[in-house]
This record gives structure tokens, C-alpha cells and sequence, in this order.
């Protein structure tokens, strides 16, 4: 069941934006299927230009959806991402765009701030996508479990599970290596932000609900964490602040060989995170369930609290929800 009026003419709102994260622009051009390069620059993400601008119009723009409305932090960012995407309305304040939009995208990653940025929207029974990670707090992400218990429509993962090396991944893993028994894979920045996207990469080629325990031996800026799995697996994140050549890699390793992937085309990874969240909108059936996030948000948890406590092995089942 359709979750909008006119699922062929769904109107967005992008709201927010905090430091070092452009989504609202690059996310908005690929919705809307334009883009002005300078307002993008002058925002201080050059590199979005470098992968939007390659692309030919056909690949710009999602059918039948479009940003209609868009708020920052900053007023001045809502004035560059609308010229930059030509969004027609700048709100003054978030909840403004009730009534006006289908949804709701927090394009943010400062889990802290998620709850409080959702909460008028979920009181208003707006579908919301929000950017990773979901909730790196307990009593935050024990409140997104009883707004989603309570029927209402959240959707938040990281953009790499869609990377379409992932997804031959998990058709050609077992004819390349076999049986898996360790996965490696990097990632750079922080653990609280960009953890979720090396295990979020990692977990669509193992079993949702399988995730046992976690341990993280490194530091805030080094975070070399071991996550085990009741398959048997094993898995090696290392989130590395620095570690700008291990954005996109990842290693299976197996029981009759082994396989390299580097998954490093942005604007796919990108728009078929959008596309999934659209066609949510239309069909009612989320791109994968609410349980899979909430078990990936205890991983991060449990990285963090195992590396508050030197490297403790942190059970998952010790998150209590």
C-alpha cells in the first residue's frame, strides 16, 4: 500500500545539514535531475561536482519524485543547495514542510541529534529516510524501535549496502571462494559515523540476526574491531580516520579462494539508496527490515563500549533494549 497521495508525483523535503556531510546537495541533484556546480563549490564540496558532472542527464533525476523544500542549519547552505538542485522553496524552520511534502529526508550523521530531528515528523505520520547511522545511543535507538513498533514510516541504513559490487557479491561469494570464513573491510573517519557504513557493506552477504558479539581493540581515531557471526564468520573492521585508501575495499576470504571488491562509484551507491526510499513510497514495503537496522546500530554500540572497556568482547545481547 502506497504510502503517498500521488505516487507519481512525490514531493521531498531535505532537511539539514552538519559539517563535512554535502548529502543535501548531492542527494537533492540526484533526486531533481539538475545541478549547478558553483553553488556546490562555494559550499565547500568540490568533490561532488567531480562525480555528478560525468554523468550523462539520462542518469539524473528520479521519476515522478522531486525535492520540493529544503532547510539547513546554516540559512545560507538552504540558499546555495536550492539554487544548486533548483529547489523551489526555502523553509524557515523544519517543520514548516508539513503538509506541504510526501516525506521527510535528515540527510545528517550526527547520530546524537537524530531523535530530536525526527520527532516532529514522526508526530505527523511523515514517512522520514534518515542518514546513517540511526542511533549510536541505547535510549535513542530504544525510541526509534517504539516509534517503528508504533506503525510509524523510518527507514535509515548506510548508502554502501546498495553498492553494486556488494550485491553481485552476494551471488558470486560462493563459486569464488567457497565457504566464507572472514571478511575484512576498511573505512575512514570516525567509528560512531562511519562504522556502520564497513559493517552495513559487509552484512548483506551473511544472515540478518546473526551478529554476536564485538570487540574493538584499537582507538577513537583507530578503531580495529573483530565482529563474530553465528555462521561461523568472522569479521575484521578497520575505520581508520586518515585511511583515504581504504575507503572502498573490501577481502572475503573462503574455503576454496578469494575475492577483492573496491566499491568507489559514488553517484550509483547514491541514487539506488534514494530509488530503494522512493520506491518504499510507492509500495509500502521497506527495502529491508527495521530489525536488520536495529541489530547493525547494536554493533556500533557494542564497538563502542568494548573500546571504552580496553577491547572487552561486548555480546550483542548485552544492549539492552
Amino acid at each position: 500500500m502506497s504510502l503517498v497521495k500521488d505516487p507519481t508525483d512525490i514531493r521531498l523535503a531535505m532537511l539539514g545539514m552538519n559539517a563535512g556531510n554535502g548529502h543535501p546537495y548531492s542527494w537533492s541533484a540526484i533526486i531533481n535531475g539538475r545541478f549547478e556546480p558553483q553553488p556546490i563549490i562555494d559550499g565547500g564540496y568540490p568533490g561532488i561536482v567531480e562525480y555528478l558532472k560525468p554523468q550523462p542527464a539520462e542518469n539524473l533525476g528520479i521519476d515522478g519524485a522531486r525535492v520540493t523544500h529544503v532547510w539547513c542549519d546554516n540559512p545560507a547552505d538552504a540558499e546555495r543547495v536550492a539554487r544548486a538542485a533548483g529547489i523551489e522553496n526555502v523553509a524557515e524552520r523544519p517543520e514548516d514542510v508539513i503538509g506541504q511534502v510526501d516525506a521527510v529526508i535528515i540527510p545528517t550523521d550526527i547520530a546524537s541529534e537524530h531523535v530530536h530531528r525526527a520527532r516532529p515528523f514522526v508526530d505527523a505520520g511523515v514517512p522520514l529516510l534518515i542518514d546513517k547511522p540511526l542511533a549510536i545511543e541505547e535510549h535513542h535507538l530504544r525510541r526509534f524501535i517504539e516509534w517503528h513498533e508504533a506503525g510509524k514510516h523510518i527507514v535509515s541504513c548506510s548508502s554502501a549496502r546498495y553498492a553494486k559490487e556488494i550485491q553481485a557479491a552476494r551471488y558470486e561469494a560462493a563459486d569464488a571462494v567457497g565457504e566464507i570464513r572472514l571478511i575484512v573491510r576498511t573505512m575512514i573517519k570516525s567509528w560512531e559515523q562511519y562504522g556502520i557504513h564497513a559493517i552495513e557493506s559487509v552484512s548483506p552477504l551473511l544472515e540478518p540476526g546473526g551478529w554476536l558479539s564485538v570487540a574493538n581493540t584499537g582507538t577513537p581515531d583507530s578503531n580495529i574491531v573483530h565482529v563474530r557471526h553465528a555462521s561461523g564468520v568472522d569479521v575484521v573492521l578497520a575505520v581508520v580516520s586518515d585511511m583515504m585508501g581504504g575507503l572502498s575495499n573490501m577481502e572475503i576470504y573462503g574455503t576454496t579462494g578469494s575475492m577483492s571488491i573496491v566499491a568507489n562509484d559514488t553517484f550509483n551507491i547514491f541514487k539506488s539508496h534514494l530509488q530503494a526510499f522512493i520506491k518504499y513510497l510507492r509500495t509500502g514495503r521497506p527495502p529491508f527490515a527495521f530489525d536488520e537496522t536495529v541489530e547493525l546500530m547494536k554493533i556500533i554500540i557494542a564497538g563502542i563500549r568494548s573500546r571504552e572497556e580496553s577491547g572487552r568482547m561486548v555480546l550483542l545481547k548485552e544492549i539492552d533494549l
